[in-house]
């Protein structure tokens, strides 16, 4: 998997922004029984099962993917705080 953002040059600092992003994903899963019991982790075992991809052990039936930019008042302060971050982190390079 290949991702543009990484292949920016380290000169080259990309502007950032908030994006709001909605997934879903419905597929059949062969697993151990008893596994996907533990509600804590259950999300993040079937993400990184999704993310190896079509095997025997998986099929994928729906993916829909949507990202869009919002308004950057739209994040929690917590979200702000980090984008003025990495902002300003940009200007000391």
């Amino acid at each position: 998997m290949r991702y543009d953002s990484l292949e920016h040059n380290q000169s080259e600092i990309p502007e950032v922004g908030v994006y709001e992003c909605e997934v879903h994903l419905k597929f059949r899963l062969i697993e151990e029984r008893g596994v996907l019991s533990n509600r804590d982790q259950l999300l993040e075992m079937l993400l990184d099962a999704f993310s190896c991809g079509s095997d025997e052990f998986l099929e994928p039936l729906q993916v829909a993917v949507n990202a869009q930019e919002v308004s950057e008042v739209q994040a929690s302060p917590k979200m702000r705080r980090q984008l003025i971050r990495l902002r300003n982190s940009k200007d000391l390079l």
